[in-house]
This record gives structure tokens, C-alpha cells and sequence, in this order.
């Protein structure tokens, strides 16, 4: 099983020609081995987005989505080579985020021999935030009902990971200018300590566990300046698993571009390849 995370930064700009060889998610989407692929900020209606992504589906991908209240704003999908045996929009912790796009749930079955007792996927899109602002207020409670709900997953007897644009890096490792962020919002002290508090609880970032103590990968950089040339970047995609699923990851990496002008997102594609077999200590 191999699973992908990747803000697309609205899916309709994505599909398009965003570089000198045609290169966008379709594309990619052509060439991924991935079996899942999460999506977050499609900024698209679900009519929009199959619309959008009507080739992929054509060659037989599934999707479920979680579009926003607001127009061309926030969005969350999943497509899937497998068939979905539920999806489940929203967080049932926090009502107030019901319709905001920033949380969707979906279950496929397990290995081929059904003893993984399947697997639930979430694809999730925390808010940007702005300190001391009622932005930050509205992600510190959007957190605490994604704690909530992670929570009640982790008692599942069922493999679970929690994949999407979290919009915090956890450690300065995580984050090329820390010392210049230390007082915003994505870098906050109680941000990073949720984090803290999730892994603490159980959850594996897979990606870090199989990249421990370097710098990076990071999964953002900015459109501006060189940030990308410069690896300047941010890691704030992850793929949040829990501990009978991180037990089987095999192989984790960030697809960074080879240059500025292939990129179809801020972000690149975060991919995750899990094994059948428990190859290490849970």
C-alpha cells in the first residue's frame, strides 16, 4: 500500500499547464504508483473537481470529497485505486467545522486476505492561523476537535493514518528559518506542543521516524523569492499514523521538483509505501 499527501493549491490550477513540459497533477497522477493519494485544498466543489480531474477518473480512480461553505475556499479529497467501503465528512468532535472542507475520513478494505482488518485514511487541511488573532483562536479549535477524533481512532482495531497540510512544523528541523518564526503562527510553541502531545498519545510521523535528526524534508516553499532554489522550505505535510500501521512503513520521501519551473503546487507530494508485514517495533 502506498499512500500520497499533496496540497494542490486548487485543483484547477493544478491540472493545468503550469510548466514548459505540461507537467500538473494529472500528469503525475499518470505515473504515481501510489494506491491512495490525498488531497487538500481543492478550492472546488465536488461537480468542479470531478470535472477537474475527469481523466484520472476515466482510467479508474475513485473519489471522495469534502468541499467548502465558502467558494473557492479550503477542500479536501481522496482518490483511491480501491473502492471506499465508507467515507465520512467532517469531524464529529467539532460541529462548527461541519462544512468548512477541511476534514474527510474514507475506509477501504485492509490486505487481500482481510487480516489488516482494513484501513481508514483522513485527509486533512489545518487552518494557516495568524497569532494572536481570532484566525489562531479558529485553528486552535479546529485542533482540538482533530485531537479528539484522532483519539477515538487510535482505539480502533483497524490500520489508520491521518494524512494532509497540518500548516505546523514541529521541531527546527522541520523549518529552515526558525529563529524567524518563532513567534508566528505555524511555529508557535503550543502549536508544535499539540504535535508533540499527538505523538506522545501514539501516532508515528512516518517521515520522521525514517529521516530522524536531519533537516527536512521539507514539503512547502513559498512561490516568491528563491525559497525553493534555496531549499528554504517548510515541512508541515505529514503522514500521522498509528502504531500497528507505522510498524509496516517501508520507505517515506518527499517528491520535490527537480526545478521551479516543474512545480504544479507550493507543496510537493508526500508518499508513504507500508508493507504487508510488521518489519519493526511498533
Amino acid at each position: 500500500m502506498i499512500i500520497s499527501t499533496i496540497n494542490v493549491n486548487g485543483i484547477r490550477a493544478a491540472v493545468k499547464q503550469r510548466s514548459a513540459d505540461n507537467l500538473g497533477l494529472l500528469a503525475w497522477l499518470e505515473q504515481t504508483r501510489a494506491d491512495i493519494v490525498c488531497l487538500q485544498e481543492t478550492r472546488a466543489d465536488d461537480d468542479q473537481l470531478a470535472a477537474a480531474l475527469a481523466p484520472a477518473l476515466a482510467d479508474g480512480w475513485s473519489v471522495a470529497s469534502a468541499d467548502a461553505h465558502r467558494k473557492g475556499r479550503n477542500g479536501v479529497a481522496v482518490l483511491s485505486r480501491r473502492p471506499f467501503t465508507a467515507v465520512r465528512v467532517g469531524l464529529p468532535t467539532a460541529d462548527e467545522f461541519a462544512d468548512h472542507g477541511r476534514y474527510l475520513e474514507v475506509d477501504v478494505d485492509g490486505c487481500p486476505d482481510k487480516t489488516a482488518g482494513g484501513l481508514t485514511i483522513a485527509s486533512v487541511y489545518v487552518h494557516t492561523g495568524e497569532a494572536d488573532t481570532p484566525h489562531q483562536a479558529e485553528k486552535e479549535r479546529f485542533m482540538a476537535g482533530l485531537a479528539a477524533r484522532m483519539a477515538a481512532l487510535s482505539r480502533q482495531r483497524r490500520d489508520v493514518v491521518v494524512c494532509g497540510d497540518w500548516n505546523i512544523a514541529h521541531t527546527e528541523n522541520d523549518i529552515k528559518n526558525w529563529k524567524g518564526n518563532v513567534k508566528k503562527s505555524g511555529f508557535l510553541p503550543s502549536e508544535r506542543q499539540w504535535l508533540s502531545d499527538l505523538l506522545a498519545a501514539g501516532w508515528v510521523d512516518v517521515v520522521r521516524h525514517l529521516h530522524p535528526d536531519t533537516a527536512g524534508p521539507y514539503s512547502w516553499w513559498s512561490w516568491r523569492g528563491r525559497a525553493f532554489d534555496n531549499d528554504a522550505g517548510w515541512r508541515i505535510d505529514y503522514q500521522l499514523a498509528n502504531k500497528r500501521l507505522a510498524a509496516r512503513v517501508r520507505a517515506a520521501r518527499v517528491e520535490r521538483a527537480d526545478a521551479y519551473a516543474l512545480r504544479w503546487s507550493d507543496h510537493a507530494p508526500v508518499t508513504v509505501e507500508y508493507g504487508r508485514d510488521k518489519i519493526g517495533p511498533s
